[in-house]
């Protein structure tokens, strides 16, 4: 597919997508949401992989929300067909990846953009970043997962309030209240999620795959998490990497693992 809305780059084990809008501050549009599908989709297939950083073009927004005048005219029934899609195109899929993927917030990270973002496994925020669910100003309600993850991260009382408020609050807000784990410059926003990703990728690709599983069957109707923990647990015995980390560990080298 060629990409016009996103960029995407490869630097051996790590990729990068930009959500690259800046005139409209990387809204995301019908058009941006089947690209970012899509190259996630390429990006889990390739083996090579091992993290991925999300983060919008610009010094503005990551995502500033979605694009309204799209869906400002549809019926109940489109209505509900846009959030199922959307969450099973992108927001639920990128949830589930088996590869990590880091939000580098750099700037505005609203309503669908933050659900973006609380879809990634993990997020760290520029300091000029801002962030909140606006929706119920515009008459609406977080359609792409917002009301259902938030409430994960930072509690549902201050969810609540601010799905209710529509407020936005910074990123040192964010930090305090869970929503992002670090906050930084603008300037070293990138060189941070680079740093983590270099840590994540020195780990057992095939182990973090497992973790994420049993992380989010936590938070998943009619599963057990533990189940989930055990099964993958016990999966990671027939791993070469488990071998590799165990015989490692037991010769005191650092492992090298093939993420298999």
């Amino acid at each position: 597919m060629k990409y016009n809305n996103i960029l995407l780059e490869k630097n051996n084990a790590l990729a990068k997508i930009i959500i690259n809008r800046p005139k409209k501050l990387n809204a995301l549009n019908k058009q941006t949401i089947t690209e970012l599908s899509h190259a996630f989709k390429v990006l889990e297939e390739d083996s090579v992989i091992k993290v991925i950083i999300l983060t919008g073009s610009g010094e503005k927004a990551f995502v500033a929300g979605a694009d309204i005048s799209e869906f400002a005219h549809f019926s109940v029934n489109e209505g509900g067909s846009l959030a199922r899609k959307g969450q099973e195109m992108l927001f639920d899929f990128v949830e589930n990846l088996s590869t990590p993927v880091i939000a580098a917030i750099n700037g505005f990270a609203l309503g669908g953009g933050l659900e973006l973002a609380m879809s990634c496994h993990f997020r760290i925020a520029s300091n000029n970043a801002k962030m909140g669910l606006p929706e119920v100003s515009l008459g609406v309600i977080p359609g792409y997962g917002g009301t259902q993850r938030l409430p994960q991260l930072v509690g549902k009382g201050k969810a609540m309030e601010l799905i209710m408020t529509a407020a936005m609050i910074s990123a040192d807000e964010a930090k305090n209240c869970g929503l992002v784990n670090h906050t930084t410059t603008l300037e070293e926003l990138l060189p941070l999620a680079e740093k983590l990703a270099s840590k994540i990728m020195r780990n057992s690709s095939v182990a973090i795959s497992g973790a994420i599983k049993a992380v989010n069957a936590n938070f998943k109707d009619g599963i057990n998490g533990f189940d989930t923990e055990i099964s993958e647990f016990g999966a990671c015995f027939g791993t070469a990497d488990f071998k590799e980390g165990t015989t490692a560990f037991l010769e005191k080298r650092k492992p090298s693992f093939s993420g298999n």
